[in-house]
């Protein structure tokens, strides 16, 4: 088992990973927020086989929470990550505190538009914006050769990938899959808030996508009748609340009249406290 190096300052990361560059190691970033599942262990060995070097940072982003969200709440097992990721073989660890990495000031931040607006935009204003804005400068800390992000927060990897394109960051993303339970539950950190009854109800939610998925592969395009289909579902189970169904073209997330292969279908529901998200790429033979 490889050696877990923990760093909690900017300066500290930096100096350690002069070293592997100057000796023209490929670095490979992880970012999480901690509480480690399936889902963010699955992305360190995608990106053990696309570097040399694996950082994970663990940074529970208050920038990202709105007022009222569970920010003070969020699950967080500090020791049991470090033994996960050990085991998966991270060879570096970023915990800052809140003060290491906004000691700077507030004043900066980056503002994404239209594609932000939709969706989770609607229902949580200014995420994206402290999303992008975390991201950024991990990016500018770490300064990866390749960044591995989940697809369950599609909407957050679209805008990734629009910031490095638009901003002419030098980093190779990559796209890992959604993780799920045996029972298809999207693995989710906020899926410990879950009831047994709610846990069961949630499945309605994984249940829409493979049923929408499953029409496409038998012919259906009109994302009218596939939003029905996901609607259908969802609505059988009366305490989970719909936020969204987004069926969506892969590149700003716009709403389509007709799918096709690559097509985006998302859903956000809440039942009790808990919201969950999920989505499928249709067309996708990983999915």
């Amino acid at each position: 088992m490889n050696t877990l190096h923990e760093y909690a300052t900017i300066d500290s990361l930096r100096a350690a990973l002069a070293v592997h560059r100057q000796a023209g190691r490929r670095i490979a970033l992880v970012p999480t927020m901690g509480f480690l599942h399936e889902g963010h262990l699955s992305l360190v060995e995608e990106a053990r086989a696309l570097a040399d070097v694996v950082v994970m940072s663990i940074f529970v982003n208050p920038r990202q929470f709105q007022p009222g969200e569970d920010f003070e709440q969020y699950p967080r097992d500090l020791a049991h990550d470090r033994a996960l990721a050990e085991a998966r073989r991270v060879d570096m660890l970023f915990i800052p505190e809140v003060t290491e990495m906004y000691g700077g000031g507030d004043e900066m931040r980056i503002v994404p538009r239209e594609t932000a607006a939709r969706w989770e935009g609607e229902f949580r204003p200014e995420h994206f914006e402290g999303v992008l804005t975390v991201v950024a400068k991990l990016f500018n800390i770490v300064q990866p050769d390749v960044a591995c992000f989940g697809q369950k927060d599609i909407q957050q990897y679209t805008l990734i990938r629009r910031m490095v394109e638009e901003l002419d960051f030098p980093i190779q993303l990559h796209l890992g899959e959604t993780m799920r339970e045996a029972d298809g539950l999207a693995r989710s950190s906020r899926n410990v808030y879950l009831t047994p009854e709610q846990r069961v109800q949630a499945l309605a939610i994984s249940r829409a996508l493979r049923a929408v998925e499953g029409a496409f592969e038998q012919g259906e395009l009109d994302a009218a009748v596939l939003r029905g289909i996901a609607r259908d579902i969802l609505d059988g189970e009366p305490d989970l609340i719909t936020d969204y169904i987004a069926v969506v073209e892969p590149e700003r997330l716009a709403p389509v009249e007709a799918v096709d292969a690559g097509s985006v279908v998302a859903i956000a529901a809440r039942i009790g406290s808990t919201r969950l998200i999920d989505n499928v790429i249709l067309g996708d033979e990983d999915v």
